[in-house]
């Protein structure tokens, strides 16, 4: 039985949606570190929020773990190497909460501009202080969006809507991206020399960490306000705080810190600070949309291998699954064929799609031909973790579609390059669904991929299949298919020997010594 854990507090309909599925889902919002590492091994996915820290101790005791879904955007809570490693998937929401956070953010610019807080504290308090607490207007001022994603182009759009120009600076972003936004791309720079606001929707990576600094908030103009509802640690607390007790920045809106929950903080007390509690994705509609959306995907990725929103592999949607899945097979067979037979170092792979296979979505295929064709040496690989794994050896990873004509209507082939040497094996599939091995170093077979093989190449000369038939026989190993290709009459050619079992090395050892024999591997292939 598949098994999900909740740890984190999340609506009660993310777990009927697991059950209505068919897995069987645990709900227990109350474990401490030690009680959830002793726990997590008995389960196949974990769905978390942000209170739950996927370390990579938790990560590395979880025997069963295929996949973690964090219900929200970020995921700085989960060791994304450490969870690649062990080949467990990292999915999110992205969207879920993109419309709430974006309102939170300009509520926030709001209620900076205004000092609304502070207004209405004193009001309550009896004091009605009116000429202390002059504002300033939004429309017709400039707004710097750092990071114009899914959430920046929402605030972008709202912040329009009041009438502010709006610039943006975002690596990502296309000049025709912007203009379909209506903002202007700038470098980073300009913005703070220019923005009267600057608000902050991007993720938190080695880059963007402190990206507010004393030296980015010396290059801002006199006055300017900043809110910050994406992520803790863009900002340098300490030189926002001094920057706020000096005037230069008039005012701070502060939705995320950099340690949290932020119970004591230097920025605590500043001059016209706006504080929340981390509340950019705190409404009902978007917490019930993150957990529908976190048990859907974590749900199609343990009972159909359908992957949406993953961080640290290629998306397939449940529509490609089916299409996809023996493609993958096929892939993770040529990639094992090769792995198997190859035993010096491999400096690179290419990956070539043709026919009907050109048309797919190549990324899942890839990772499962790597991964294929790193078992043999990594027992543990799997398409999570064989691209990290790949580029960890040093091996380049290529992928190309091609048209060339073909005598078969969808072909995938591979290529492993050996510095001094290389080798291909090309595969389709019979019926849409049949991993078939076509070629091999160029030379054209057909052969199912049986359990036990014995792939040789040899001379093609008269007695051979004789020679190898009596000793298999003598030995008492059954042959279940034979297959048989050649370059050119009397030339090289390439038996491929379907058997029972796996064939003892002091067997493989008298193949070998046959006078026509060049090479004998012993190959093995798992059922799907």
């Amino acid at each position: 039985m598949v098994k999900v854990l909740i740890s984190d507090n999340l609506s009660p309909a993310a777990a009927d949606i697991f059950r209505d599925r068919g897995i069987e889902v645990d709900v227990d919002t109350k474990l401490s570190v030690e009680e959830l590492h002793a726990k997590i091994a008995g389960y196949d996915g974990l769905a978390v929020r942000s209170a739950t820290k996927a370390t990579a101790e938790l990560i590395a005791a979880a025997d069963r773990l295929k996949v973690i879904g964090r219900a929200g955007i970020g995921v700085d809570n989960i060791d994304i190497a450490a969870a690649t490693q062990h080949g467990v998937v990292v999915m999110n929401t992205p969207f879920g909460n993109a419309v709430t956070t974006a309102e939170h953010a300009i509520a926030m610019m709001m209620a900076v501009a205004r000092q609304i807080p502070a207004a209405d504290q004193s009001t309550q308090a009896g004091k009605w202080e009116k000429s202390a607490f002059m504002g300033a207007e939004l429309t017709g001022k400039r707004l710097g969006l750092i990071g114009c994603g899914n959430i920046g182009s929402i605030v972008a759009d709202r912040a329009q809507g009041l009438k502010m120009k709006v610039m943006a600076f975002d690596p990502f972003l296309t000049e025709g991206r912007a203009q379909e936004l209506g903002v202007a791309k700038v470098e980073l720079d300009e913005l703070l020399a220019a923005a009267d606001f600057i608000t902050l929707h991007t993720p938190l990576t080695d880059s963007t960490r402190d990206i507010i600094d004393a030296n980015a908030l010396n290059k801002t103009k006199k006055g300017v306000r900043i809110i910050n509802c994406a992520r803790g640690g863009l900002i340098v607390e300490e030189a926002l705080r001094a920057a706020l007790d000096s005037g230069h920045v008039a005012g701070a809106a502060i939705d995320v810190f950099a340690v949290e929950p932020a119970k004591d903080n230097v920025l605590f007390g500043a001059p016209n600070l706006v504080a929340t509690p981390h509340l950019g994705a705190a409404t009902m509609e978007a917490q019930e949309k993150v957990a529908l959306q976190v048990a859907e995907q974590m749900a199609d990725y343990l009972l159909t291998g359908a992957v949406t929103n993953a961080i640290n592999m290629p998306s397939v949607s449940a529509e490609e699954a089916p299409v996809l899945k023996p493609y993958m097979r096929l892939g993770e067979l040529l990639g094992g064929f090769l792995g198997q037979v190859t035993r010096s170092g491999i400096k690179s792979v290419t990956l070539e799609f043709s026919g009907l296979a050109a048309s797919l979505n190549t990324g899942p295929v890839t990772a499962a031909t790597l991964a294929g064709l790193l078992r043999p040496s990594a027992d543990t690989v799997n398409m999570v973790n064989a691209g990290q794994l790949a580029h960890d050896r040093g091996i380049t990873v290529s992928v190309t579609r091609t048209d060339r004509p073909t005598d078969y209507n969808t072909v995938l082939t591979v290529s492993i390059d050996l510095g001094d040497r290389s080798r291909t094996v090309s595969g389709t599939l019979i019926g849409g669904d049949k991993p078939r091995l076509v070629e091999v170093q160029g030379i054209s077979v057909e052969a199912e991929f049986g359990g036990h093989m014995l792939y040789i190449r040899n001379w093609d000369k008269p007695g051979f299949i004789g020679s190898l038939g009596s000793l298999l026989g003598e030995q008492d190993v059954n042959i279940a298919t034979f297959h048989l290709g050649r370059s050119a009459p009397g030339g090289e050619a390439i038996a491929l020997v379907e058997v029972d079992g796996p064939v003892p090395d002091p067997l493989m050892g008298q193949i070998r010594a046959l006078p026509q024999v060049v090479r004998a591997d012993g190959l093995h292939f798992t059922a799907a």
